[in-house]
């Protein structure tokens, strides 16, 4: 199975917040978030794990770079790109993805390692075309809500609240087959994730909801504190 990482984001909020290192080099528990996830990928059996950056920060492609040269985390792949939007920087590794499974994450996703461990181990055998990380923790400006049905099939993604539980955690186990969806949303102008994860259903894939307890995104420096304390509560 291969892993992929958005990290090309220009990660704008945090710097007007103070943040001077660009979003894929901020630690959490003294970890680079670009690090932790290139870790917890190889610690989960990547075969290969394509990582995507924005060319207008250098430092986060040397980083990469010397981890690569490095080899501990297995192979990578480093795409350095300035997209714009996560879409396009999902198109831009496109190519690598055709051949296996895959999962793939923004540079800022924190979860539960042990959680993540039995997504992944859980995924081959769901026969399922997608399996998308969801959570009921609510702590994002704009979420994206995954309405289900009983046995936790995911009938529609919704900008609204209408009674759904969850929320997509930005976390995305695919087939191949996604990459065709993908291609025509891009074809057709599209430039939002969630409007990719709704080309999924109205292409007919099946996707599954895959329940974490609490997944959150790095977007403010206020989030650093809270990542910290969410892993350090797991820890002790």
């Amino acid at each position: 199975m291969k892993f992929a990482i958005i990290a090309a984001g220009e990660g704008s909020r945090l710097a007007q917040e103070g943040i001077s290192a660009p979003k894929p080099l901020v630690k959490v528990g003294g970890e680079a978030l670009i690090e932790r996830l290139l870790r917890i990928f190889h610690q989960n059996g990547a075969e290969e794990t394509v990582v995507v950056v924005n060319k207008l920060h250098p430092e986060t492609e040397a980083f990469v770079r010397q981890l690569k040269n490095e080899g501990q985390y297995g192979k990578i792949t480093l795409v350095v790109q300035t997209t714009p939007s996560s879409m396009h920087s999902f198109h831009a590794i496109s190519s690598y993805l055709g051949d296996a499974p895959f999962c793939l994450t923004t540079v800022d996703t924190i979860f539960r390692e042990e959680e993540f461990a039995k997504y992944i181990r859980d995924f081959p055998n769901s026969e399922a075309d997608g399996v998308m990380a969801v959570t009921d923790y609510v702590d994002d400006e704009k979420p994206l809500y995954v309405a289900t049905d009983a046995e936790m099939n995911i009938t529609a993604f919704n900008d609204a609240n209408c009674g759904d539980q969850y929320i997509s955690g930005g976390i995305y186990a695919l087939s191949p087959r996604a990459l065709v969806t993908l291609h025509r949303c891009m074809a057709e102008g599209q430039s939002r994730m969630r409007n990719f994860q709704r080309g999924l259903i109205q292409d007919g894939l099946h996707l599954r909801a895959y329940p974490f307890s609490k997944i959150l995104d790095i977007d403010h420096a206020e989030d650093i504190q809270k990542a910290e304390a969410f892993l350090a509560a797991r820890e002790g």
